[in-house]
């Protein structure tokens, strides 16, 4: 009855590319885990069938456990990105058969709500500071409570964040990467203002946050964390690359402003140092990217030890299924901060009709067994694969930088 006699990957591109694991066991009932890599899908996607799917077979899907450590101690070379994706695209589809089978919401497997909904902030971004205040004002007329402002910045053609739908923003955006240029001492006096601009008109009884997304050497990140202060930011978000957790020692000693990283960590060891002294505020590990509700759950226990609160990545490159999933883990998890929310197009609700809904800033993620997401897949399939690739970074003066 649990045995698991088929697993299939689902490769979908309703407007961005999506992948997605279906697991169904000899009952007939089956899960769905989300396995979207941005820009690296096929590599998951054939890490699934070509390693993983034949070692599920014949496996008992209620030893969700057993299944991960399988995944993750059996492979000599751990972790990355791709090993993690496909981990917890396994893990999150047994979580959802586990509670289909018991007839709950996943939140009540993982042991009940601890709230009545999930506060969620949305992306208001122009092209300059009075577009995206003007954007800021439409967001906290829908009932947002916390609102992510970016704005472009005088003299660079293009800024991370800033997108031509105000709604909807997914940066790969051609066949192979394209280039933007990047400027520091550019960007640097434009924050301050625009928090400044926003604070004026918006007032103080909405969450403002901010993402530099990895720009900023831990000295900077210090002195605009500073700059911020007066305006009282919810966070400043990937302030500076953090494969050197250290540096986020600099930054504190130089700012009060929260701090908020880990969207592109997969695993407990890229915030281990973080969180064992106490260097950030909101850990963003993804549910989809880090090995699945198993181990994101461990951290998220390690980082409630340490004063850390949760602040899941959520934006349009991770599917229904994986936002499904982090609202029941949300709704659960005691040390929750906030859930980022960046909604989807309507074909790709369409394709992943789901439960989770919206209202007054919060979302909930609905009563329905399981995690409460599906598939369409005859839908899907009338949306092939689409080759797309997130940009690179240069310098004025030509130097490779991060994105």
């Amino acid at each position: 009855m649990h045995t698991i006699v088929d697993a299939r990957v689902i490769i979908s591109c309703p407007g961005r590319n999506f992948v997605t694991l279906k697991i169904t066991t000899k009952s007939g009932v089956y899960g769905l885990g989300d396995a979207t890599l941005n820009g690296r899908e096929l590599a998951v996607a054939s890490y699934l069938t070509d390693h993983v799917i034949p070692c599920l077979i014949g496996r008992d899907a209620r030893q969700i456990e057993d299944i991960w450590q399988f995944f993750y101690r059996g492979a000599y070379w751990r972790r990355g990105p791709v090993t993690m994706t496909a981990i917890a695209a396994v893990d999150v589809a047994l979580w959802d058969i586990k509670a289909k089978n018991a007839n709950m919401p996943l939140y009540d497997l993982l042991g009940g709500a601890s709230r009545t909904g999930v506060m969620v902030y949305g992306h208001a971004n122009g092209n300059d500071l009075d577009e995206t205040i003007a954007q800021a004002k439409k967001y906290k007329e829908m009932g947002y409570k916390a609102i992510r402002l970016q704005s472009g910045v005088p003299g660079l053609a293009s800024t991370y964040g800033v997108s031509k739908d105000k709604l909807y923003y997914e940066p790969a955006d051609a066949a192979k990467p394209t280039e933007n240029v990047w400027s520091t001492s550019r960007y640097m006096p434009t924050v301050p203002k625009l928090f400044a601009a926003a604070r004026e008109t918006l007032g103080w009884d909405v969450h403002l946050l901010h993402d530099v997304h990895h720009r900023l050497t831990p000295l900077e990140a210090g002195r605009l964390g500073k700059d911020l202060e007066p305006f009282r930011p919810f966070w400043l978000e990937d302030a500076t690359p953090a494969e050197n957790q250290a540096g986020f020692r600099t930054i504190r000693q130089h700012t009060t402003t929260p701090l908020a990283v880990g969207e592109v960590f997969n695993s407990v060891w890229d915030a281990k140092q973080l969180l064992d002294e106490q260097l950030i505020d909101y850990i963003r590990t993804t549910i989809v990217h880090a090995g699945g509700i198993s181990h994101v759950r461990r951290i998220a226990h390690l980082a409630e030890l340490n004063n850390v609160r949760t602040g899941f990545h959520g934006a349009t490159d991770l599917s229904p299924v994986c936002m499904g999933a982090a609202l029941h883990f949300d709704l659960w998890v005691p040390n929750f901060g906030i859930q980022e929310y960046m909604r989807h197009t309507d074909e790709t609700d369409a394709v992943f009709p789901h439960a989770y809904t919206f209202s007054k800033g919060d979302l909930h993620p609905g009563t329905a067994p399981g995690h409460g997401v599906d598939i369409d897949e005859a839908l899907a399939a009338k949306y092939p694969y689409r080759p797309a690739s997130l940009p690179v970074n240069r310098l004025e003066d030509g130097t490779l930088f991060n994105w």
